[in-house]
């Protein structure tokens, strides 16, 4: 018999105060630490879902939308948003919050695409995705629109020419200069 969980049985929150150690040469949260947050956070969620051991196996999308300031409060908030055979793609979504004004921003969404391992290493089998209102329907279809790019930028990578003609002629409509020996 085929085993469903549902989205809401992966989600996993964690709230950080963000210290000045955290910080880069600017005084900001260092984007670094961010990501460290975030593959711990991915593996947590990950793992409560598959009830595997599990690996990131790709960081697919991190878009850095606003900084984040020494003294907020930072909440991640990781579900699992597509599942295949042994892999998951978990969302993640950054917000911080000024703890003296209450104001939350938006700061980060990733996507890491997570894979669960059984005693010995090898990939095993996950839950199938229970998809329980039309926003985790949207979720879901976003992830398999970007397995379908990165497929498709794989396939482009196998047949591209880059040695072509056309292809170092069509260099010149970029900021780059070609000086091959």
């Amino acid at each position: 018999m085929i085993e469903f969980k549902t989205v809401k049985s992966s989600r996993v929150t964690i709230s950080q105060l963000m210290l000045p150690s955290h910080t880069n040469f600017s005084g900001k949260i260092h984007g670094g630490y961010l990501l460290s947050l975030l593959d711990q956070i991915a593996f947590a969620c990950a793992s409560k879902y598959s009830g595997n051991y599990c690996v990131t196996a790709s960081v697919d999308t991190v878009n850095f939308l606003a900084p984040i300031e020494v003294g907020e409060l930072v909440t991640l908030k990781a579900s699992v948003n597509y599942v295949g055979n042994s892999s998951m793609i978990v969302g993640i979504r950054v917000e911080a919050e000024n703890i003296q004004t209450g104001k939350v921003k938006h700061c980060n969404s990733s996507y890491f695409t997570m894979v669960a391992k059984n005693e010995i290493g090898k990939n095993i089998k996950v839950p199938g995705l229970q998809l329980s209102n039309f926003e985790e329907v949207r979720r879901f279809y976003n992830c398999v629109k970007q397995i379908a790019t990165k497929k498709e930028i794989s396939n482009h990578e196998e047949i591209f020419d880059y040695k072509s003609f056309d292809a170092i002629a069509g260099l010149k409509n970029y900021n780059v200069k070609v000086e091959i020996n």
